[in-house]
């Protein structure tokens, strides 16, 4: 059987790299892995092409003979955005360069794109045990979360233009072997043993083990129910953030030293300092409901919350 050839956009990055090995892995896939440059922590049998300036590039080149392509370049969410207009920069890597790929790949044949979204698209909070859903109004609260709206809504038109089939994932915060930004920083306290001020506190949130968002990412590629839909990803486990720390010293067979402080008292704190944004993430709830892709696509999480924050912790650098 002719194995599948797999475009992997932003292949350098924390995505793109665990869903090269895991293509380069599948007996029904080939890996073509764009990026700026060669990862020397590919497996062998991945086949690089140069990825230039998303916005303005020409993908005629390589897009011959592709079946799918899994879109995970972007521009990130970064907490303090210094740049002058944030939403102009996150337009044009995540709206712009991302309709230029999709243009060109549906003129080239390409018969389904995948688009890794955000659960940013839904919103930043819900009410604890009101997940999001992927039928939900979205309601983006920062330019991030509305850059990605609107990718997702210019490539839902051009599915209905060109018959080429779009699925779109919204992850929330996805954690693994080699996790940067707010997860490094959380093991890296831990792993001091410092005491924390959070063993109090009683919300719920989603998360996403990398192993687990690259197994949904292999099922959309190439099953017939995903066509033209959005699914929201996670463990299907949802920890509030004292459980999430219990879990994290366990994983490194350390003691949790949390201080039960009240999230109220916690909240104030934050306000004072102008951290209300770190709070939310900390304090908050933000859940998700996975229960569509387990109906439609029959897909269930392989990675338990336990074993996903075990390979994290054993195999991190951080």
């Amino acid at each position: 059987m002719t194995r599948q050839k797999i475009l992997i956009t932003g292949a350098n990055g924390f995505i793109g790299t665990a869903l090269v090995r895991r293509i380069v892995d599948h007996s029904n896939f080939s890996a073509l892995a764009a990026s700026r440059k060669i990862n020397p922590d590919w497996p062998l049998g991945v086949e690089h092409v140069h990825l230039a300036e998303l916005e303005t590039a020409c993908f005629s080149d390589f897009l011959s003979g592709v079946d799918t392509v899994v879109h995970c370049a972007a521009r990130v969410h970064v907490m303090s955005d210094q740049v002058p207009d944030p939403l102009f920069e996150f337009q044009k890597i995540n709206v712009h360069a991302t309709l230029n790929l999709a243009r060109q790949a549906a003129a080239a044949g390409v018969r389904r794109f995948l688009f890794i979204s955000s659960v940013k698209v839904n919103g930043e909070s819900t009410e604890q045990g009101k997940p999001f859903s992927p039928i939900d109004v979205p309601a983006p609260e920062d330019p991030y979360g509305l850059s990605k709206l609107e990718a997702e809504q210019g490539l839902m038109r051009l599915a209905g233009e060109t018959g080429m089939e779009i699925v779109i994932i919204r992850p929330p915060l996805v954690y693994g072997p080699g996790v940067k930004g707010n997860f490094a920083s959380l093991i890296k306290l831990v792993s001091k043993g410092l005491p924390l001020p959070l063993g109090a506190i009683h919300n719920k949130r989603s998360l996403v083990g990398i192993d687990n968002l690259v197994d949904l990412i292999i099922r959309c590629i190439d099953h017939p129910a995903a066509a033209n839909q959005v699914f929201l990803a996670g463990d299907g486990e949802d920890l509030s953030t004292t459980e999430l720390l219990r879990g994290v010293a366990e994983a490194m067979g350390r003691p949790a030293r949390l201080i039960p402080v009240p999230a109220a008292l916690l909240s104030l704190g934050a306000a004072l300092l102008g951290k209300r944004a770190v709070a939310q993430r900390l304090l908050g709830s933000l859940q998700v409901d996975i229960g569509k892709a387990r109906e439609l696509l029959g897909w269930e999480p392989p990675v338990s919350v336990k074993e996903g924050l075990r390979r994290c912790v054993r195999d991190s650098s951080v």
